[in-house]
């Protein structure tokens, strides 16, 4: 299974987690079957809102299942209409991330529980961690 993690450094498993998909500079892409974690840029970081094209900020990568802590509408119906599970996150982590995937500790997002709207990693979610679930 690939997992799409999106992070604000390029730190392997102690990345920080972005709190928003859309924004976040950079992917952890998490291959479980092979144990291979690799980093990939965000090409469609800065874009105007509801205008987050996530297919192309992944890069065409081929992902299971993307995890976040915060996502628009318009990006989780793009991606879920694509065929990957989108999961909700408020780990801080990669690693905290990855361990409560794999001990079934997380969810799949609903489209009522998505951000409407931007702010900067410093004022989204929880100090620029958790997202836009409460």
């Amino acid at each position: 299974m690939v997992i799409c993690i999106p992070v604000t450094k390029d730190e392997g498993l102690e990345s920080p987690v972005s709190a928003h998909f859309g924004s976040a500079p950079f992917f952890m892409m998490v291959d479980s079957a092979q144990g291979v974690l690799r980093t990939v840029a965000n090409r469609n970081q800065v874009h105007a809102h509801g205008g987050c094209q996530p297919l192309a900020a992944i890069q065409g990568e081929q992902v299971d299942a993307i995890v976040v802590g915060g996502i628009g509408a318009g990006a989780l119906a793009k991606i879920q209409a694509a065929g990957v599970e989108v999961i909700w996150s408020d780990r801080r982590t990669v690693e905290e991330t990855l361990v409560a995937l794999n001990g079934s500790q997380l969810q799949r997002i609903a489209p009522n529980q998505t951000c409407g709207h931007h702010h900067g990693p410093e004022t989204h979610g929880q100090g620029g961690q958790g997202g836009c679930l409460q």
